[in-house]
């Protein structure tokens, strides 16, 4: 299916796999790619559950028209799978002090103190 919205296709998608456990997900990536003759940077696959008795995962698949649209839509944590997103490392006494100081103002601001604080360490 075709979501012109978020600028790509959506899949499900059904691996037949006779005799393996089952098949990486970089695997499937490559093959989507090569189906649809796009580069593998801009294919995800994710949720992949075998079927019971082997052979046979489904899970789902999104191919981006572009890089860039993906970086845009697709959540941070699947980015960081790809290698395209590097989280920031905060200690846990970081994430303490900022909790507590986004505590202390209402709404909006949250978001600035957040802010704030990440410019100043």
């Amino acid at each position: 299916m075709t979501n012109k919205l978020l600028c790509r296709k959506q899949m499900i998608v059904d691996v037949l796999h006779p005799g393996k456990a089952s098949v990486k997900k970089t695997e499937i990536r490559e093959k989507l790619a090569k189906m649809f003759k796009v580069l593998p940077d801009v294919v995800f696959v994710f949720g992949f559950r075998t079927c019971f008795g082997g052979g046979k995962s489904t899970g789902f698949g999104l191919i981006y028209d572009t890089l860039d649209q993906a970086k845009k839509f697709e959540p941070k944590y699947r980015l960081a799978r790809h290698g395209l997103y590097e989280k920031k490392q905060q200690t846990r006494k970081q994430r303490k002090e900022k909790k507590n100081r986004m505590k202390k103002v209402r709404g909006t601001k949250k978001h600035k103190v957040g802010a704030a604080a990440a410019k100043k360490v």
